[in-house]
């Protein structure tokens, strides 16, 4: 175990990345749909392939992450993540300029796999840099600086990219000279390139600052040690609790995603203009942020882990069907409120699946990162049942919701357990 001050200062480096990949992965809320409109997508279906492209790089490259990282140590993969990051937002220079949706989705694929790096580093790190027990407090903040970066990202791209945006989608649509209506959505994608190019320089910046600093190594091996029933396992699918976990992952990031982008989707679903439901998203982060400040001064100290991850799915089963049974502002009021249930599930849903697994700690995390890939899905399965006509825009949502708080509230209670007591 590292020394206390050690630990201080790894936390704030730690908090750092947070707040770098939290403004990053939560630019998507406003570029779905500022895509939509300058790169004239036809549906809400074809738009969500932004998520879809940024967190199906989790599922490819969390793996191979925890290879590399075996390899490079923590410190130098958090590093190597932040690079790939940057040069994925290089590469919406040449999206931007000529409009290329493909390409786009390409640099939203490359920053994901940089991410997927910098996760599976740092979520690991964070956890067993301390006592197993305290690390959903610790996560928490890590949260704080995630969710404060991402309320920021959307008001901060919206305000550049999205300004004026009712009227410039007015004009769009009411040009009938191909050659104005070509000016104005390529004006409209060169708002994007100047943000990308600073938040390039801010990466390559702050892999530099990573790979000079103090931040110690620590060998996930030596953890849990003296478990014997840990020493006794020769592979990672012997851990039950991690393996339900992982789906618990993947449904717990795909309703986070649905609360935090797809929201802006569903007001205008409702019939909510642009220039609204462009900061929507903010208001999903605004809650998290509520939710992890709760997690901070009640973990462990009043709320075990599971407890907190217990309460958050019921409240997540409450606001959904709050979300179904009403209309208009108050729809999306309890939309935003998921981001409250949502806050703590990640803080004590990471610690509770890689518990006891000492050397495997590595691949648990990297498959527990596989599992931010429902990021991708979820959204997606949303926009095909209502632009397909499946079902309606509230029953979709529903169908998306409902299931998967259900199966974490099951793990909370008894899911994460399981395989522990047998093998005791």
């Amino acid at each position: 175990m590292q020394k206390t001050s050690e630990n201080r200062n790894a936390i704030v480096i730690i908090g750092i990345l947070f707040f770098v990949f939290g403004f990053v992965t939560w630019l998507n809320g406003t570029l779905i749909p500022f895509l939509k409109l300058a790169c004239q997508l036809e549906n809400d279906i074809q738009a969500f392939f932004v998520t879809s492209a940024f967190y199906m790089a989790y599922f490819f490259l969390a793996l191979p992450s925890s290879m590399i990282i075996s390899k490079t140590g923590y410190k130098n993969g958090m590093a190597w993540g932040l690079l790939i990051m940057a040069l994925g937002s290089l590469i919406f220079i040449p999206a931007a300029n000529s409009r290329n949706f493909g390409l786009f989705l390409t640099g939203l694929f490359v920053q994901g796999t940089g991410l997927a790096l910098l996760q599976t580093a740092s979520n690991p790190y964070i956890s067993i840099i301390g006592p197993i027990e305290s690390a959903a407090k610790r996560i928490s903040i890590m949260g704080i600086c995630n969710k404060v970066a991402g309320m920021l990202s959307p008001l901060i791209l919206g305000a550049l990219v999205l300004k004026n945006a009712g009227k410039i989608e007015e004009e769009i649509v009411k040009a009938t000279d191909p050659a104005i209506k070509e000016k104005l959505l390529n004006e409209l994608a060169s708002r994007v390139i100047t943000p990308y190019i600073i938040i390039a320089i801010a990466l390559v910046l702050l892999a530099i600052m990573i790979k000079r600093s103090s931040l110690p190594e620590i060998d996930p091996n030596l953890e849990d040690s003296t478990d014997k029933t840990q020493v006794a396992k020769t592979n990672i699918f012997q851990f039950p609790h991690l393996v339900l976990g992982v789906l618990c992952l993947f449904l717990y990031v795909g309703v986070e995603v649905m609360a935090g982008d797809a929201i802006g989707v569903y007001g205008r679903q409702l019939g909510m203009p642009l220039d609204e439901t462009k900061y929507f998203t903010t208001f999903t982060l605004l809650s998290m942020l509520v939710g992890y400040i709760i997690g901070i001064f009640t973990i462990p100290k009043y709320l075990s882990q599971q407890n907190a991850l217990a309460i958050s799915a019921v409240l997540g089963i409450i606001f959904s069907i709050g979300v179904f049974v009403t209309q208009g502002y108050v729809a999306i009021s309890f939309i935003a409120l998921l981001g409250l249930a949502n806050a703590l599930m990640w803080p004590a849903l990471f610690p509770l699946a890689i518990s006891g697994l000492g050397r495997f700690t590595k691949t648990g995390a990297a498959l527990l990162i596989m599992g931010i890939a429902g990021g991708a899905v979820v959204p997606l399965l949303y926009t095909t049942l209502k632009d397909k006509g499946i079902t309606t825009n509230e029953v979709a949502f529903l169908i998306c919701m409902l299931p998967a708080y259900v199966y974490i509230l099951f793990y909370a209670l008894k899911g994460y357990a399981i395989g522990k007591k047998a093998s005791s």
